[in-house]
């Protein structure tokens, strides 16, 4: 069995295991009492998840994490679309071992969906990469039962790759039938300042909500945006509209890394969730 050992787990979350279910814990309920839960009740897309050090963005990213733990569907797969920070291997690739590890224990990889997918299959794009890894742990914490996970890079961020991820996503899962979470792996503006940051921020936010997922990778270009995962929340926005024209979406939480540290250059984190609103009978 190939296994993707942590390569963070000790710089953006504890490597010990106590350490890390007890970070978590405390986040979360420092957080509780803001999560809004009537969202758990509609049906999950997935989601747009930070993913910089805990201590940073969990307090954004476990509203996600917690919402879906709390819904009425238990996932049998949760695909996790990351951006690649090292420049390294395929324009967009599956992971290739057979599960990953981290303090939490081990989560196998999807196979049968890999298997399904026209994506080239390969280790190095997520051999030194975090962005997808981070998600884990709190998948690992949040959720208390058995699934899998998918991880897909896309290094070459465009409409067209990010198209290409939704419609292999949506093809291989009409064969599989799965009950599937997508995760979008994205901080947002990088090392700004606060108010320059949430303007260049909010174009993003416009066009996600006007689900111009076009839109997104012109506002990034021409304004030079660092919204370094704008490619998997693209395959997120294109999946979502495959499954419903207009999908509901909804902020659950901003927030910045000079809430943590002040500074007048920060990261900013935004997490948001993606739904099919269940109509009410009557």
């Amino acid at each position: 069995m190939k296994i993707r050992k942590p390569v963070v787990a000790g710089q953006f979350y504890p490597s010990d295991r106590a350490e890390l279910n007890t970070l978590i814990t405390e986040i979360f309920s420092k957080e509780k009492d803001n999560i809004n839960y009537d969202l758990a009740h509609h049906k999950i897309i997935g989601g747009v998840v930070p993913h910089a050090g805990y201590i940073f963005s969990a307090y954004q990213a476990i509203h996600f994490f917690e919402i879906a733990k709390k819904c009425s569907t238990q996932f049998d797969t949760v695909i996790i679309i990351n951006p690649s920070h090292t420049g390294t291997g395929n324009e967009i690739a599956i992971d290739d071992n057979d599960s990953w590890e981290t303090p939490l224990g081990r989560t196998e990889i999807d196979k049968d969906f890999s298997r399904e997918m026209a994506i080239p299959e390969s280790d190095i794009e997520e051999e030194r990469e975090h962005s997808g890894e981070v998600m884990l742990p709190l998948l690992q914490h949040f959720l208390n039962y058995e699934f899998k996970i998918l991880p897909i890079t896309i290094m070459h961020q465009t409409f067209e790759n990010a198209k290409q991820v939704a419609n292999e996503i949506k093809q291989a899962n009409e064969k599989l039938n799965k009950k599937i979470l997508i995760i979008a792996s994205s901080d947002f503006s990088h090392f700004v300042h606060p108010n320059t940051g949430a303007k260049l921020d909010q174009k993003v936010i416009d066009e996600i909500f006007a689900l111009n997922t076009q839109g997104i990778e012109e506002v990034v270009r021409k304004n030079k945006i660092s919204v370094c995962g704008y490619g998997p929340i693209m395959a997120l926005m294109e999946y979502s509209k495959l499954l419903n024209h207009e999908p509901g979406i909804s902020i659950l939480k901003k927030g910045n890394s000079g809430d943590i540290i002040p500074s007048n250059e920060v990261v900013d984190y935004v997490s948001m969730l993606f739904y099919q609103e269940i109509k009410e009978k009557g």
